[in-house]
């Protein structure tokens, strides 16, 4: 059986860093993994420790874990289309973020585009390709994938148009891409029960050359209902058939797939916990068989 590059969100804290987040992508039987250098709320951040990061890297080449296939996530906070009181913060963090991706030897960071906050699209637009060309230089390391949005709100970059306006400003071109989701883009509007057709238009319009990883989600909403609600895979309206057929698409092998589906709640209403999914949901996709007792199976595994 092909063996497909699929992980999952893990945790990155201060006490194991990027060891800590290879062990949980292990003990999902993951094969590569994404995370956040620090809460993606908040600009607290930790000094990387090179020590846990070396440890990261033997487990890591011990379990057949390729670095390079490794995703980190920008935070949430960096809003790079609002040229507000908090445009150069954005801009300077996002510096400070690609700094710690470097160090810890990544080489792609996620970017949400950002809203344009009653800018209007065209100005928030030329906001981003502003910071990027200011965040980029022929000295960084990493492609910043912009990803893929579902258009809450003002949010850009829900249309493969506006990344490409995106894409075309930015001077250094090599170093940017685009991160599908798949949850994301149904909720944009488009087919993902036709993605041959899907992945037409972003060659025609983008290039299949700009994608460098995939976020792989169910949906909790209908086509075109633009409110970027994620679902265990198989439990939404995407079902488990076409998202297979994502994972398994030809024009998309080599690519890492990053799981980011809701944590499952116990049913103990006076003691709530939630339990990570991705164990039984990678092994589900591995054997490209739906698992209808998915959300017992995670409960159980819990007790």
């Amino acid at each position: 059986m092909e063996d497909i590059i699929i992980g999952s969100h893990v945790s990155f804290n201060k006490n194991e860093q990027l060891l800590g987040s290879v062990k949980e992508a292990i003990s999902y039987g993951a094969n590569t993994f994404m995370f956040y250098t620090g809460a993606p709320q908040n600009t607290l951040r930790n000094k990387i420790d090179d020590n846990l990061t070396k440890e990261a890297y033997e487990l890591m080449k011990k379990n057949n874990i390729n670095p390079n296939n490794v995703i980190v996530h920008a935070p949430y906070i960096i809003n790079l289309a609002n040229d507000n009181d908090n445009y150069n913060f954005a801009i300077n963090f996002l510096k400070e973020e690609i700094n710690r991706v470097e160090k810890l030897g990544m080489k792609i960071i996620v970017l949400h585009p950002g809203s344009h906050v009653k800018l209007g699209p065209i100005r928030g637009i030329n906001n981003i390709i502003t910071a990027l060309n200011t965040v980029l230089t022929k000295e960084t390391k990493v492609i910043i994938a912009l990803e893929t949005m579902a258009g809450k709100g003002t949010e850009l970059g829900s249309n493969f148009e506006e990344l490409k306006q995106i894409i075309d400003g930015v001077e250094l071109k090599d170093k940017v891409g685009v991160c599908l989701d798949t949850c994301h883009i149904n909720d944009a509007g488009y087919d993902l029960t036709n993605f041959d057709n899907v992945l037409v238009q972003f060659d025609e319009i983008i290039g299949l050359s700009k994608l460098v990883c995939l976020h792989i989600n169910d949906s909790k909403n209908l086509i075109s209902s633009h409110k970027d609600r994620h679902e265990n895979i198989g439990f939404g309206t995407l079902g488990f058939e076409n998202i297979i057929k994502v994972i398994y698409h030809e024009k998309l092998k080599g690519l890492p797939k990053i799981l980011e589906t809701p944590y499952i709640t116990n049913n103990d209403e006076e003691n709530k916990k939630l339990y990570p999914p991705y164990k039984f949901e990678i092994a589900m996709i591995r054997k490209k068989q739906y698992d209808l007792e998915l959300i017992d199976s995670v409960r159980n595994a819990y007790k």
